[in-house]
Order: structure tokens, then sequence, then C-alpha cells
């Protein structure tokens, strides 16, 4: 629901709220928090909350050091988990400097930005996220640990997955907070999972995407487990993938989406340091149907960019090489720039790759180009691109690529 500020002061009084919770995140997706009293909204609302912007990695030194935090009434939403009585509820933020221009390193505001020229452009793009993600046992300290809380395999069933009441209750939490599921089932790896959420606005998806992550590791604490969300958390186990669906409106024709799709071949080099910003992130990429060649096709889980089978409104690309640790407000702003690249340019699709890749013979592999295959190979394919130059502002790019 799409509340006022007025909306959301009379919501505070009347449903017992006692924290608001004023959520943002670093440059690299990791989220942060910090709470108000009820009595505090109306001044966060007029002047905004200050915070010590040096003790946040990326945003700056103690010389200065002072920003602020602006709530957003239209993203408010109750945290159920909380205790009934004396609610809690979040509300994402945009950042400003004290004379009150933007904080260049607001990767929220970045993703606001890019829909906003979408819309100039006469298009709307939507998101669908699927994230895995892995369950571990806790030591007697409460510490995780990497034993997996069970042994099974891909979509099978109680009592073998012993993930499904937990991911039934994230689930359930989750539409008590207004985000939908799509489905849920148990993944490949050992202790395994992966939820999946109905397509929405490239800011919804992606704020959906930073809440789902809180819920499912609160709930999984709850229950005596952690949740891993790193890319490659067992060696010997496929990693965890966070596979991005997109979709454009209006689907004029075939040559919209194709152009999409291009666009985003043509960028994805230079776009992997932020969709796979850990040096782990490049143990998953290659193996256990984590993609590592430039590539596409129709339903082919082997390629980097599938278009699975469906019609109508769910007709989407799919880009398989994106792991959780991806910030996802940089990493949509960048699907959507590099789409609207090759909308513009009318980008010609390559011909697709109609065979398994993980089998295929080299002479076939040959002709296709690689993902990089470092973390250091990949920053410098985004240092070396005037794409990314053109939409991530420099600060960003120094912390990333430690420039």
């Amino acid at each position: 629901m799409n509340y006022s500020k007025d909306e959301v002061i009379q919501y505070v009084e009347e449903e017992d709220v006692k924290f608001i919770r004023l959520t943002f995140c670093d440059v690299f997706g990791k989220q942060k928090n910090i709470a108000i009293m009820p009595s505090e909204l109306p001044r966060a609302f007029a002047q905004g909350i200050s915070f010590d912007a040096s003790a946040i990695h990326g945003f700056g030194d103690e010389t200065r050091s002072d920003l602020f935090l602006h709530p957003e009434p239209d993203t408010l939403m109750p945290l159920p988990w909380r205790p009934e009585h004396g609610c809690v509820v979040q509300m994402f933020c945009h950042i400003t400097h004290p004379d009150n221009t933007p904080f260049p390193c607001d990767t929220r505001s970045l993703l606001k930005t890019a829909v906003a020229e979408a819309k100039a452009a006469g298009l709307t793009f939507t998101f669908g996220a699927e994230q895995e993600f892995y369950l571990f046992h806790l030591d007697e300290n409460g510490k995780p640990t990497h034993i997996p809380c069970d042994d099974a395999g891909y979509m099978d069933i109680a009592p073998e997955d012993r993930g499904e009441n937990i991911r039934r209750e994230i689930c359930l939490t989750l539409e008590q907070m207004g985000i939908w599921p799509e489905s849920s089932h148990h993944e490949e790896g050992p202790g395994q999972n992966e939820i999946d959420f109905r397509f929405a606005d490239a800011l919804t998806a992606a704020d959906h995407a930073m809440t789902f992550q809180r819920v499912v590791k609160a709930i999984a604490h709850r229950n005596g487990m952690a949740a891993d969300f790193s890319p490659k958390p067992l060696e010997n186990a496929p990693g965890n993938g966070f596979h991005m669906n997109m979709s454009v409106k209006p689907f004029d024709s075939e040559g919209v989406f194709s152009s999409m799709i291009a666009g985003i071949l043509t960028h994805v080099r230079s776009m992997t340091a932020f969709l796979n910003p850990s040096l782990a992130s490049y143990k998953r990429l290659g193996c256990h149907k984590a993609p590592s060649y430039v590539s596409w096709s129709a339903e082919n889980r082997s390629q980097l960019v599938r278009i699975p089978a469906a019609v109508g409104e769910y007709r989407r690309a799919e880009l398989r090489s994106p792991d959780p640790t991806a910030n996802p407000y940089l990493a949509f702003a960048l699907l959507i720039y590099a789409a609207l690249d090759g909308i513009k340019r009318h980008l010609p699709l390559p011909a697709a790759s109609d065979f398994n890749l993980y089998t295929a013979d080299p002479s076939a592999l040959a002709a296709l180009e690689k993902l990089p295959e470092s973390f250091e190979k990949a920053c410098q394919s985004a240092v070396e691109s005037e794409f990314i130059r053109a939409h991530i502002p420099p600060e960003i790019l120094a912390i990333y690529c430690q420039q």
C-alpha cells in the first residue's frame, strides 16, 4: 500500500508502533538501519535523520561524516516477526548530504534514476528475483557451521527436506509484509533452498530482494539455523544464484525484447564486477548450472541468458550469472541501462546457442566469449568500459575496484 507522510503518522499512532526502522544499504548492498521513536517521525520526514557515514564502508571518512536519511512513506512495511505489543515497522530511505544534495553512493537513488530514464524513453522494465540460500546448523555457541540441515536434493519433500517448514514460515511472513512469493522448493545442494517472487517494478523488486534476505536470516535463526547466501558455501556442491528475470513494456514487437537481451549480452562482461562482487563469486561460475560464457538460448539452463517457456505477461529473459552478494539496486540499474542501449541502437540478437555448454565440444565453445574468470578481471573490464563509467559514479567504481 502506498502511504503518504500523514498516513504513516496516523498508522503509527493507531497500530501502537513503538519503533520505526529507517533502512538503507551500503554500496555492496549490505542492509543497514537506524531505529527512531514515533515522536521523531515528523522530524525525519521534514529534515531527515543524521548518521555517522564514516562508519559505513564506502560512505566516506571522518572529515565529512554526516549524512541524512529521508524515509519514503510509500515503502512502509511492518516487521511481523517482532513482538505484537509495540509494533515495529520499516521504511526505505534516500540519502543526502547536509545541504540536501544527493549522496552519490546511494544506490537506491541510482536505480530510481535508471527507472526515470526508461520511463522518458517510453519503457517500463519489471523484474522477478530467484535467490538461493543454504540452511546450516549452529554450533553450541550459536555460531554458523557448514553442516547442512539435510541431505535432500532438487525438489525433494519432507522428511528428507528439512527446510520445508522454514520456507513455509518465510513465505507466510513475507505475505504479511505485502511481499508475494510465487514458489518455493528445495534446491540441488544439501540444505539448499530457493524462493521465487512474482515480477514487480524495478524499485519494488530490489526493495523486496533486500527485505527477503533479512527475513530469511531472521526466521532461520529463530529456528536454530543459519541462512547462508554466499556464492559458494560448500566446495563440492552447487553455489547460490540470484537469477534475475527481466521483462519490458510495452512489448510491441519481438524486436524490442530481442534488443533488450542483445544490450545485456553486449555489456554483461563490464557489469560482472557488480553482478558477482566477491572473490568467491568466481568459484561458482562455470559449474553446477552457473554460466561462464556469454550466450543465450530458449529454456536451456547451461546458458547465461535463457528464455523460459512462458507467454504473454510472463514472457521474460532470465540472467543466470548473478549471485546473492550483488547489490540489487546496482544490478537492476545496470540491466536497465544495458537494455535501453540495446533497444535504442536496435542491436541484433546473436544466434542462439542451442546446445549444452557443459558437454559441448571445445570447438563449439571457442566461438563464444567468456565471462571474466576472476574478480580482478571483472574489475578490469568495468574500469575500461565507457558504459560503466557513464552509469556508475566514480566513487562507487573506485570502491568496488579499489582504484
